[in-house]
């Protein structure tokens, strides 16, 4: 849940990226900001278990 304290970023995507966002975040029926933490936390979690299996 995003509050309205959370810092901002602006962000440049290759139009593929961006194409593939906006089909996420239909599919899912959520926005295009919460497609992109939810791609975010999942690539930080798979960085996380590759650190600990090290």
């Amino acid at each position: 849940m995003a509050m309205k304290n959370d810092p901002q970023v602006k962000l440049r995507l290759p139009p593929d990226l961006k194409d593939w966002i906006d089909q996420q975040a239909e599919a899912n029926r959520s926005s295009k900001g919460s497609e992109i933490v939810r791609a975010v936390r999942e690539r930080k979690e798979r960085c996380e278990q590759q650190a600990q299996a090290a």
